[in-house]
């Protein structure tokens, strides 16, 4: 584990860090981001926290109603777990580490992507205890909202609310069943076992989504005036699509082409993308489909997605023929009054996104006003991050910790009250308003990481604890962030060390293994099962011990097996290598494998797992 102090220097490096504007190091935002994650944690905090101002909450959560609701995260500047914007924040977690996989791993942060991932998915699981129930929210936002109390020493009520057959929830069921399938996505690399298991779960939510219809405020009336929902289509479309792309099975591609009209996923042209409007998602995935090849019989329908995907971007670009997005002056995407930041973010991590679709196609996007490169749609997405780190009108950073000047006075309770470890004593429910949300310093704790609100349509900011609109932030305006700033700083940088202000290191072009375009074997006779069992850290980098378990699925003896292995750098053992590079076989004591059988091999490295496939066998 690394020193404290060394870490505590690390931090305060990165802390005092400020790039000019235009020369923004996204890889130091990426950390701030994480550590924002870890400050919203509920429950038992783990013994190598980072945020050391916050302590364990929220342990009996869930133990009234006899079901175990503790983890999770809390929403914003209040302590209740929202379960929309929870999953919702999940997915894109998820969604970020998919699709900037490398660019997470190069800057040495894909171990925080997946706990933090993790810690929501373990959760989601948790609420999920039956096939057709769901638990929906911890705690009630009209009782917590009138108590000004930091997490550890919450009073007000910790009632839980459940989704069943009779209370039916599509929006957020669908959302759960999207997140944890796009999670599955995401750990298969890693823990192939956690990732079937969030799979098992994700399909019965779905089913369970679809079966039984309904709104979730409906259902949980008080969730209505906080995260109310506008509807639950795009939702059942947005499950449907993570599941095809989870699972490959052709069950969910039609699900989303046969509702395509009735669920207006080929009819809504949207101009936003949220916690409660996934539409602009949904024909984006839909669209990847389609650029890659495999849209099958379906690609009349997949157009019309494709061409509901291109109205959003058009939009963002402002070549929508006079349909385009809001933006203040200073260049700002704006949706609505209220923490208008995570409309931005993730309108700016999904342009981010689709550049990437269309340039692994080799296509260009077609809107009214012109045609235009992938590369310009990555550029409105810099624009936006670049806004947020502090190329605005009013020089200041609305990423908390990011620069010299960003926001003292947070609408946020954890981090404006004096932490636990600091003073002991419990602050009442009054007690919290009167010596702390009141006050006119800054917060005691800095909510590194966290991304507020923001500034109205004109550009003006009001640094004030009471006016949550601009100053709360929220886990919905966080989570497009990490995946978007490992892209930028990808893309516009280069690789760097995060903290660092040098120039990116020469890059060393991979070397390739012979053969490592080979067919595998059709019927190839072994299942693959990959295990983490041990990471640690040394100097900052992330190490982990993967297992592999070989099994003999075919029925028959298996003899001479070899295996390649791409993508390994580590060591590697209970396999022998042979002359020819990449290329490994079982152990001269194993050279027949009797059906059923299993026998395991490890190695250890940083980053994703190495890809295992058969060779040869006999």
């Amino acid at each position: 584990m690394m020193p404290r102090g060394y870490l505590l220097a690390l931090v305060a490096a990165v802390l005092c860090f400020e790039a000019a504007a235009g020369d923004f190091n996204y890889g130091d935002a990426v950390d701030l981001s994480f550590l924002y994650l870890e400050a919203q944690r509920s429950g038992k905090l783990p013994a190598d926290r980072r945020v050391k101002w916050r302590g364990d909450s929220g342990l009996k959560d869930g133990l009234a109603q006899g079901v175990n609701l503790v983890g999770g995260y809390y929403d914003a500047g209040d302590n209740v777990k929202f379960g929309l914007p929870m999953a919702f924040v999940t997915t894109i977690l998820s969604w970020g580490a998919i699709d900037f996989k490398k660019e997470i791993t190069d800057l040495n942060h894909m171990d925080k992507a997946l706990k933090a991932i993790k810690w929501g998915t373990d959760y989601l699981i948790k609420a999920h205890p039956e096939r057709n129930v769901l638990w929906a929210q911890v705690g009630d936002g009209a009782s917590d909202h009138f108590c000004w109390q930091r997490p550890e020493d919450m009073s007000t009520p910790r009632t839980a609310y459940k989704l069943d057959e009779s209370h039916p929830g599509s929006d957020l069921a669908g959302e759960t069943a999207a997140a944890l399938a796009a999670a599955s996505i995401a750990f298969k690399s890693y823990n192939s076992s956690y990732s079937d298991l969030l799979l098992v779960h994700a399909k019965e939510l779905f089913t369970f989504a679809d079966t039984f219809r309904g709104l979730y405020d409906d259902s949980i009336p008080c969730a209505a005036d906080f995260y109310s929902s506008s509807g639950y289509w795009d939702e059942l479309l947005w499950a449907a699509a993570w599941l095809f792309r989870a699972t490959g099975d052709e069950y969910y591609l039609k699900y989303t082409v046969d509702k395509a009209v009735s669920f207006g996923g080929t009819g809504w042209a949207m101009k936003e993308f949220s916690w409660d409007n996934k539409y602009a998602g949904v024909q984006v995935l839909l669209t990847k489909v389609l650029l890659e090849g495999r849209a099958a019989a379906y690609g009349s329908t997949l157009k019309q997605y494709q061409a509901k995907a291109d109205y959003f971007a058009c939009a963002c670009l402002q070549k929508n023929d006079g349909f385009n997005i809001n933006k203040t002056p200073g260049g700002l995407m704006y949706v609505r009054e209220w923490n208008n930041m995570q409309y931005a973010s993730a309108a700016a991590f999904l342009m981010a996104v689709y550049s990437v679709y269309l340039s692994d196609a080799n296509a260009k996007l077609t809107c009214p006003d012109g045609v235009f490169e992938p590369k310009e749609l990555l550029n409105f997405a810099q624009s936006q991050a670049d806004y947020i780190l502090g190329k605005n009108p009013n020089s200041i950073s609305y990423l908390i910790g990011y620069g010299s000047k960003f926001p003292q006075k947070l609408h946020h309770r954890g981090s404006s009250i004096a932490s636990i470890f600091t003073d002991p004593s419990p602050i009442g429910c009054v007690q919290g308003f009167d010596f702390w949300y009141h006050r006119p310093q800054g917060n005691p704790n800095v909510l590194h990481g966290a991304l507020v609100g923001g500034p109205d349509k004109n550009d003006r900011f009001d640094d004030d604890r009471s006016e949550y609109e601009q100053t709360e932030p929220t886990l919905t305006a966080c989570a497009p962030l990490l995946g978007l700033f490992s892209k930028l700083q990808s893309s516009v940088n280069g690789y760097r060390i995060p903290g660092s202000r040098g120039n990116p290191p020469p890059v060393k072009p991979e070397k390739e293994s012979p053969n490592a375009n080979a067919p595998v074997p059709v019927g190839a006779p072994v299942e693959f099962i990959h295990t983490i069992t041990s990471t640690w850290m040394v100097s900052k980098e992330s190490y982990y011990r993967h297992q592999v378990k070989i099994k003999n699925t075919s029925g028959k003896p298996i003899s001479d097996l070899k295996l390649r292995l791409e993508n390994l750098s580590g060591p590697i053992w209970g396999l022998s290598p042979t002359q020819q590079e990449g290329i490994y076989e079982l152990p001269p004591w194993l050279r027949l494998l009797q059906p059923g059988s299993e026998c395991v091999f490890i190695y250890i490295q940083e980053g994703p797992q190495a890809k295992v496939t058969v060779s040869s066998y006999h």
